[in-house]
């Protein structure tokens, strides 16, 4: 799958006021999608591809970042999917002013791009999980019930992108510190629990398999979060692998 989109009828590119769904019901389970794309084919094909999957309920389309942020305050999404290379506001800059927000949705960026620079920027704005556009639809639903569900997303290729980047392979970052970086120490059991959200599970999953509670899971998260300087799990992951404390098995 290509770039995916739909076009307003009132402004080229801008999301049809139809294809605009109100605030959220409190009987309404499904999680509430947003999509943005500069492309209006890419779009409409990728609304149309979610549209009918009973968990999931597309209720708006954006055709740039600030569009996507306006949106944003506008329909309480659950879930953004975000492309990055958008023309005014990018995707990247979007996702950080989005992040930002109280009660922020999750940002999934849905791209062709699978550079390490992009990855990177696209985490350290915010976003939970990366995927690339010729992804299955059943990958990219999965992506975004995991992602309303707080856990991250990464598509194969961006996972070993992002372990080239840990080792520096392929032009990545090196591992370990920049240069005047601050070395950084994580417990045994900070590497576990980052190891185990690694691969997407939840916090009472990666519980249940260390066997310690929910409670201490996210203790030790924060710990991780505060001693790496981010503020998510994705991020905590990505950092961890750059300076060489994780590894992707």
């Amino acid at each position: 799958m290509n770039d995916v989109g739909s076009s307003s009828a009132s402004a080229p590119g801008s999301a049809d006021p139809a294809q605009v769904c109100s605030a959220p019901r409190a009987d309404d389970r499904r999680v509430r999608l947003l999509v943005v794309d500069d492309h209006p084919v890419v779009r409409s094909g990728i609304v149309g591809m979610l549209s009918g999957e009973p968990d999931l309920q597309v209720v708006g389309q954006a055709a740039d970042g600030a569009e996507a942020i306006a949106l944003t305050a506008e329909l309480v999404p659950d879930v953004i999917l975000m492309d990055l290379r958008m023309p005014g506001l990018d995707g990247v800059e979007a996702t950080r002013r989005i992040s930002a927000r109280p009660d922020a949705p999750r940002v999934v960026v849905l791209t062709t791009y699978d550079t390490d620079g992009d990855i990177l920027r696209a985490v350290e704005a915010g976003a939970i999980g990366y995927l690339l556009k010729d992804s299955s639809r059943e990958d990219i639903r999965a992506a975004v019930l995991s992602a309303a569900a707080g856990r991250s997303v990464l598509s194969p290729t961006v996972s070993t992108r992002l372990l080239g980047v840990a080792r520096g392979v392929g032009g990545g970052i090196a591992g370990s510190c920049r240069q005047g970086e601050t070395p950084v120490t994580l417990s045994p059991r900070e590497r576990q629990v980052l190891q185990a959200a690694s691969h997407g599970l939840s916090n009472s999953r990666i519980g249940a398999e260390l066997y310690i509670t929910e409670a201490t899971v996210k203790t030790h998260l924060l710990r991780a979060y505060s001693k790496l300087g981010v503020d998510s799990r994705t991020a905590a992951v990505t950092e961890a692998l750059r300076r060489g404390l994780l590894e992707l098995d």
